[in-house]
């Protein structure tokens, strides 16, 4: 899927926390998570960190920060077919 904030909606997209800062100004909460759902996910997320933590996986498909990604990701897709690029998705 490929969507154009611009042409979707024919105004400047926001600077990146514009939207949050504005929601936090209008007191409007809809896209912040509360308190109990914060301790809920942190109760379900973390017995997981703390085992990766005791026993890390060995073959996890980690990869170097600044690179497209581990190579067993091009493997998910049939032959022909790849992950498109940040340079393929801009639209001239």
């Amino acid at each position: 899927m490929r969507f154009n904030y611009q042409k979707s909606f024919s105004i400047p997209i926001p600077d990146a926390y514009e939207t949050l800062l504005w929601d936090v100004m209008n007191n409007d909460a809809t896209l912040f998570m509360r308190n109990d759902q914060v301790e809920a996910a942190w109760k379900i997320v973390m017995p997981i960190l703390d085992e990766w933590s005791v026993k890390p996986p060995l073959d996890f498909p980690n990869y170097s920060a600044g690179t497209w990604g581990p190579e067993a990701a091009d493997g998910l897709f049939s032959s022909g077919h790849h992950w498109p690029l940040p340079t393929e998705l801009t639209e001239k």
